[in-house]
């Protein structure tokens, strides 16, 4: 039995891979605002620091992996809530537990978007990789939802890269999943948002492999890369997405 922890096991995506886990014999220690093991508000320090703090309590012997699920989508505002909780607690949170993670030669397995290539590496994903969080912020609220959303898993996945070499040598492998739109309640906030509905409809209709997929597919890519079949994987980015970034990026990889 492994042990494992992550943010965001209530709903949605978390819920699917929390399940999956749990189902397969795992112990699987869960971090929401609510219906979870430990219960904080990721969007502050004092919430992040409960979130390691409750963690480190109930895993004292380390943690076979870590899955930073925990997000909100581009139909929150302000914009700078998803700057907050996206890219600033999920970071804090890991970084929390790589010596729980060393412990046991864990994995980190981080929820990024394929929206994140949609946005250039600009100012405000600048801000967020140097961890300026109030600046970064400021920077969101200023811009449309979409652009802090993608932005800030731009920068989770430059960070993940950039950390890659150095966990390595820890024994620690990080990668992350990158969804396109799946059936959870967040994509449903997003599908009934005045100004992202529509266009994430036409989207859909033209997606290679269908529309709107299930949790449970996004579940399985993490169960992969948490388990010995990804031991020579490491900073890569999985599109689980339907075809999406291939057909909109046909020569970016």
């Amino acid at each position: 039995m492994a042990v494992y922890a992550m943010t965001g096991g209530a709903t949605g995506i978390g819920a699917a891979i929390r399940e999956q886990l749990c189902d397969a014999g795992h112990r699987v220690v869960s971090v929401d605002l609510r219906d979870a093991d430990i219960c904080a508000d990721l969007s502050d320090y004092n919430g992040r620091q409960r979130a390691i703090d409750g963690i480190r309590q109930l895993c004292p012997e380390g943690i076979d992996g870590f899955i930073p699920c925990a997000g909100v989508g581009p139909s929150v505002k302000p914009p700078s809530l998803i700057a907050r909780i996206n890219y600033f607690a999920a970071v804090a949170v890991t970084e929390g537990v790589l010596d729980l993670l060393e412990a046991r030669g864990g994995r980190v397995v981080m929820i990024a978007s394929n929206s994140a290539p949609m946005v250039p590496l600009n100012d405000y994903v600048e801000l967020l990789l140097d961890g300026e969080e109030e600046g970064a912020c400021e920077l969101a609220d200023s811009r449309d939802t979409h652009s802090a959303y993608a932005g800030s898993k731009h920068a989770i996945c430059c960070w993940l890269r950039r950390r890659s070499g150095e966990l390595a040598r820890r024994g620690i492998r990080i990668n992350a999943v990158a969804p396109g739109i799946v059936q959870t309640p967040l994509s449903e906030k997003v599908l009934a948002d005045a100004e992202l509905g529509q266009a994430r409809r036409t989207l859909c209709a033209f997606l290679p492999l269908g529309c709107i997929f299930a949790p449970k597919q996004i579940a399985d890519v993490v169960s992969f890369l948490l388990g010995p079949g990804a031991d020579y994987m490491t900073g890569a980015i999985i599109f689980v997405d339907g075809g999406h970034d291939a057909m909109l990026r046909p020569d970016g990889f």
